[in-house]
């Protein structure tokens, strides 16, 4: 039995290590040559959080432009986000606005959605430190003036941060549900 039931959408640019975060997530593996995500996928996993058995439905987006009309459709319902970018490809931060446009005027359209919608910034490809282009320090200063609620980098590759960041924003979304 579940204490919670949480949707989380992943969203950000191609490329940015989606697919290979959220596999990384649910199996413990690195699969170095993920495929493109055509549109969307949807993955399901248990987690236990401060006591609480939770249950999430893991939606990760394809960051191509071609796909961003489907994400409207399927932030409906949602309960947080995780806004990926890579650390070595600075326009991948860059392009938050865009995203989180989409998400903020979705949630707005909302009318069962009443509690408030947590999104995490995340830095991908931690392990590529050598090619860094986004320093931590500008990214967390995009995520306080957003007024987003967390920041983490992590790596895929060597699984640094990967539970931690799962395990926050379901953290997060407990509280806001008054769970915990």
């Amino acid at each position: 039995m579940y204490q919670a039931t949480f949707k989380i959408v992943i969203f950000g640019d191609a490329g940015t290590g989606k697919t290979t975060l959220t596999h990384r997530f649910l199996t413990n593996v690195f699969v170095s040559d993920s495929k493109m995500t055509i549109g969307v996928d949807f993955q399901i996993k248990t987690l236990n959080v401060e006591k609480k058995k939770v249950k999430l439905q893991i939606w990760d987006f394809g960051g191509e432009e071609r796909f961003r009309f489907l994400l409207p459709t399927y932030v409906r319902g949602a309960n947080g986000g995780i806004f990926l970018y890579d650390i070595t490809n600075e326009a991948s931060l860059l392009h938050i606005d865009d995203w989180l446009e989409v998400i903020k005027n979705q949630q707005a359209k909302s009318p069962n959605n009443f509690s408030p919608f947590p999104i995490l910034v995340v830095g991908s490809k931690l392990d590529l430190e050598d090619e860094r282009e986004v320093k931590s320090s500008d990214a967390l200063k995009i995520v306080k003036k957003r007024g987003l609620d967390g920041f983490l980098e992590t790596s895929s590759k060597t699984g640094t941060n990967v539970e931690e960041t799962f395990q926050m924003l379901t953290r997060l979304m407990l509280q806001n549900s008054n769970l915990i």
